[in-house]
C-alpha cells in the first residue's frame, strides 16, 4: 500500500479503529464523548466513500469535507478578515461604514488624512472655491418632475430610494424603507413587484414601477390591464409611474422570483398564481416600437389622472434610445422623466456574464441620454434620474455634474436598514431579514429603528452634499456642472469633466451640425418605427 494511500485514509482508519476498540470499555463514562465523536466521523467517512458527486470526499473521506466547509464560509472570511477598506466587492468596507455611520447618526469624520491614493489615475474630486458659499438648507434640495403634458407634477427630493420589490425584500424591509421615506419626505420606488400592503401602511410617497410582467395591473394571461392600473395609479400615495425597460443588474434578461419565495401575499400583490415561478418577461407586450412606447406613456398618463410618467433603462444599443427620441419628436408625446440605470447597479441576482459584460455603465448612459435631449432641445422638458452604486454625497454630485437632476440609491438604503452584504439575497436566507420571506428571519428587522436609520442616512447624506456645494461656492445642486468636477487621468495630468466628455449644444441634432462622429452615426441609425437600426446608415 503506497504512502499516499495511507495518508489519505489514515484519519478515517483511525476513527473506525478507535470506535471499534473502545466499545468493550464503554463502562468508562469519560470515554463516551470521544467514542461518540469518532463514531459520527466514521459514519461520515463511510458515506463519503459511497457517495458519487464529490471525488475529493471519495479520495479523502472525512478530511475532504473541510474543503467544502472552508469554501462555504469563504465570502465571510474574505469580507471580515482579508479585504482592505478600499476593496469594492461590490461595496468597500469604507463605503459600507459611511452608510452605517450616517444611518446611526454617528460621526463619519476620519482623522489623520485620506486613505485614498490621490495620484492614482481615476481619482476624482470637486474643486473648491476661494469664496465658499453660505451653507444651504438640504431640505430645499428638491426638483419639480412633470413636463408640459403632466397635470399633477411632483416635488421630489434629489435623493430617493431606488427600485426594490416586495418579494425580493421582506415585508419589514419595505415597511422600514417607506416609513423612512415618509419621515424624510422623499420617494420610495416600489420595484416591479407592484404595490403591496406594506408600501401602503405608512403613506410614504411611491414611484410605481411597471415592469414587463405588469404586476398589480395584469390580466390572467400576463398582459396590461388598464382598469386595474387606473385603480391603483390614481391613489394619492402614488406620485409617479415608471416603466421599467431594463435594469442594470441584468439588462435584457427578464427575471424570476422562484416559487418557493412566492407567498400568498406576494401572489395577491402581483396578481400571479401560487406554486409557480413568478416570471418577468425580457420584453414588454404593451408596445414593440418607439412610437408605440410613446403612445403607452400617453395612455398611462391619462389613466393615472395626469401624474408624471417616465421610463427606466440601462443603455444598450445607442440607436435604440435615439429611436425613442425620434418618436418623441414625431408624436409630440414626451416622458416626464427618464431614469438611467447602470450595469454597476444590481440588487437582483443575475448570471455572471450579464453582471460583468452586458449593459453600459451608468455615467456613460447618463451622458448619452443628456446629450441626446440637449441636441433635440428637449432637455428642459424632461427630468433625468441616475441609479447605480450611489451611496455618498460625492456620488450624487458626480452624476448631477454630468446631467442628472436627481439620484436614486438601492443598496445604500439596504445598508441603512441593516444589510451586511452577505450576498445571499437569492437564497431566502438573508442573515439580517432584509432580503428574505422567512418570517423568523425578518423578525430580526425592527421597523421603527430601521425607519429612523433610513431617515438619518438620507438627511446626513444631503447635509454632506450641502457642505460640499458650499465649499465649491454653490448654493444648490442644480448649479453643479461638468466644470466643477475633476479626474486624474495620469500620474502627471488632471482634467475637468468638461474637458473629458463631449457635450452637445442645444439643437445640434436638429441642425445636422453634430459634434462628433459617434452621435452623428447613431442618429442616422435610429428609427422611430422600430428598435432595429437603419441598415443603410449602419452599413
Amino acid at each position: 500500500m503506497s504512502l499516499s494511500l495511507l495518508s489519505r485514509y489514515a484519519f478515517f482508519a483511525f476513527c473506525v479503529i478507535f470506535t471499534l476498540a473502545s466499545l468493550p470499555f464503554m463502562h468508562y463514562e469519560w470515554l463516551w464523548p470521544f467514542t461518540t465523536v469518532t463514531l459520527i466521523l466514521s459514519v461520515l467517512g463511510i458515506f463519503d466513500l459511497l457517495q458519487s458527486p464529490h471525488a475529493v470526499r471519495r479520495n479523502y473521506p472525512i478530511l475532504g469535507n473541510i474543503r467544502y466547509l472552508v469554501e462555504a464560509i469563504r465570502p465571510e472570511i474574505r469580507q471580515y478578515l482579508l479585504e482592505s477598506d478600499s476593496d469594492a466587492l461590490p461595496f468597500s468596507r469604507a463605503q459600507r461604514s459611511l452608510v452605517y455611520s450616517r444611518a446611526k447618526n454617528e460621526s463619519a469624520d476620519k482623522p489623520f488624512g485620506t486613505l485614498v491614493d490621490v495620484y492614482q489615475p481615476g481619482f476624482e474630486f470637486i474643486g473648491h472655491s476661494m469664496r465658499p458659499a453660505p451653507l444651504t438648507d438640504p431640505g430645499s434640495f428638491r426638483i419639480i418632475i412633470g413636463g408640459p403634458q403632466c397635470t399633477q407634477p411632483y416635488s421630489a427630493s434629489i435623493f430617493n430610494i431606488s427600485a426594490m420589490s416586495f418579494g425580493s425584500l421582506s415585508a419589514n424591509a419595505i415597511r422600514a424603507l417607506n416609513q423612512g421615506a415618509k419621515l424624510g419626505n422623499f420617494a420610495h420606488d416600489t420595484g416591479e413587484g407592484s404595490i403591496s400592503s406594506y408600501h401602503r401602511e405608512n403613506g410614504g410617497d411611491l414611484t410605481w414601477e411597471l415592469g414587463s410582467g405588469y404586476f398589480g395591473c395584469r390580466t390572467s394571461d400576463g398582459r396590461f390591464d388598464p382598469e386595474r392600473f387606473a385603480e391603483q395609479a390614481r391613489t394619492p400615495q402614488v406620485r409617479m409611474i415608471e416603466i421599467k425597460m431594463s435594469q442594470g443588474a441584468k439588462p435584457g434578461h427578464g427575471g424570476i422570483l422562484p416559487k418557493h419565495k412566492v407567498t400568498p401575499e406576494i401572489a395577491e400583490t402581483r396578481g400571479v398564481p401560487m406554486g409557480e415561478d413568478c416570471i418577468s418577461p425580457s420584453r414588454h407586450s404593451a408596445f414593440s416600437t418607439p412610437l408605440e412606447l410613446m403612445q403607452f406613456i400617453a395612455q398611462l398618463r391619462e389613466l393615472s389622472g395626469g401624474k408624471p410618467v417616465g421610463f427606466k433603462f440601462c443603455l444598450g444599443h445607442p440607436w435604440e434610445f435615439m429611436g425613442i427620441a425620434k418618436a418623441m419628436l414625431e408624436t409630440g408625446i414626451l416622458p416626464d422623466f427618464i431614469v438611467i440605470d447602470g450595469k454597476e447597479g444590481g440588487t437582483g441576482a443575475a448570471p455572471v456574464e450579464f453582471t460583468d459584460h452586458i449593459g453600459a455603465p451608468m455615467r456613460e448612459g447618463l451622458l448619452f441620454v443628456h446629450n441626446t435631449l440637449v441636441g433635440l432641445n428637449l432637455r428642459d422638458k424632461i427630468k433625468l434620474g441616475a441609479s447605480g452604486k450611489i451611496v455618498s454625497a460625492f456620488d450624487i454630485a458626480s452624476v448631477l455634474a454630468i446631467g442628472a437632476d436627481w439620484a436614486n440609491s438601492a443598496r445604500g438604503f439596504m445598508f441603512a436598514v441593516g444589510c451586511i452584504q452577505s450576498q445571499s439575497c437569492h437564497t431566502n436566507k438573508c442573515p439580517t431579514g432584509v432580503a428574505t420571506q422567512d418570517p423568523l428571519r425578518q423578525r430580526a428587522l425592527v421597523v421603527p429603528d430601521k425607519a429612523q436609520r433610513v431617515l438619518q442616512f438620507h438627511t446626513n447624506t444631503l447635509k454632506a452634499l450641502a457642505e460640499m456645494l458650499a465649499a465649491a461656492g454653490l448654493e444648490h445642486p442644480a448649479q453643479l456642472s461638468a466644470k466643477h468636477l475633476v479626474r486624474r487621468v495620469s500620474a502627471t495630468e488632471i482634467k475637468l469633466f468638461s474637458q473629458l466628455h463631449v457635450f452637445l449644444k442645444p439643437g445640434e441634432l436638429l441642425t445636422g451640425e453634430i459634434n462628433g462622429e459617434f452621435y452623428s452615426r447613431m442618429w442616422q441609425m435610429a428609427r422611430a418605427d422600430s428598435f432595429e437600426p437603419n441598415e443603410i446608415a449602419a452599413a
